[in-house]
């Protein structure tokens, strides 16, 4: 794995921005999940760096990324890194928050994209709304307003597993690396701090819009919803397929990365 040392700063409108920058070839941008940093990639970096450019951003106010300090768009940052790395149009493949990222990113700023991957993830104005999910929120809510950040990070890694197992059926590294990581996003910010993110929104209506490939994947694990959602993604672009990952949940990638990987890798060969 890449380590801290491989990681460069672009110095964006709103202060430095962090990434990875390894491999060459095709541009493959590869966009973590909330509350972790590129890091969450480890397990698909080296397979892809053996063919392809690959880009591992830092989202703004996770990882090594500065916090915002005024009103910004996810899409926006991404669009300036890839416009300053002279890196597009590239593939952006993103789980969870990233798969957002990159569903935002192909519909506010098209010729910068050349497809898409996301996972855990349909499009910005997608929404849980199974119990589990609403009691989830609930409980980062309670935490968050209680100081308590172990009890937070508790609720947080229970997305791992899902609503349907506990923590100790995964592998003991993924929980282990996913507290690490959100600990260190967690303690770039403080209790009652504006949130400067802008949503993209209006994004199902212009999905159809969508003319690069798109491809969901998703563990079966996930709630009937959002496998729902992304059959939808797959269906109303013009050239969209959805896979799913037997046995995992909303991390595929790092439940499952030998199935991810291939999914991933196949899909990258037929472009």
């Amino acid at each position: 794995m890449n380590g801290a040392a491989d990681v460069r700063f672009f110095p964006s409108s709103d202060d430095d921005l962090a990434y990875l920058d390894t491999g060459s070839g095709d541009p493959v941008v590869l966009l973590h999940a909330g509350y972790t940093d590129h890091r969450f990639w480890s397990d698909q970096i080296p397979a892809l760096a053996a063919e392809y450019r690959v880009i591992a951003p830092d989202v703004r106010g996770h990882g090594a990324s500065a916090n915002a300090s005024r009103p910004f768009r996810w899409a926006d940052d991404l669009a300036e890194l890839l416009r300053h790395l002279d890196a597009g149009p590239a593939v952006l493949v993103g789980v969870s928050m990233g798969g957002v990222i990159a569903t935002d990113t192909v519909l506010e700023h098209p010729e910068l994209v050349r497809a898409v991957v996301t996972c855990g993830a349909v499009t910005g104005d997608f929404r849980y709304t199974d119990p589990w999910h609403r009691e989830l929120q609930a409980e980062y809510a309670r935490t968050l307003g209680a100081g308590d950040i172990e009890g937070w990070l508790d609720a947080f890694l229970r997305v791992a597993a899902g609503a349907h197992r506990d923590l100790d059926a995964l592998d003991p590294e993924i929980p282990r690396r996913l507290r690490e990581m959100a600990r260190h996003t967690l303690s770039k910010h403080t209790p009652g701090e504006t949130d400067w993110h802008v949503r993209v929104t209006d994004s199902w209506p212009r999905v159809p819009k969508i003319d690069v490939p798109v491809l969901t994947v998703n563990g079966d694990l996930e709630p009937a919803d959002l496998l729902a959602a992304a059959e939808r993604l797959a269906r109303e672009v013009p050239d969209g397929r959805a896979e799913i990952v037997e046995g995992a949940d909303h991390y595929p990638n790092l439940e499952r990365p030998d199935v991810f990987d291939d999914l991933l890798l196949g899909f990258l060969r037929a472009l």
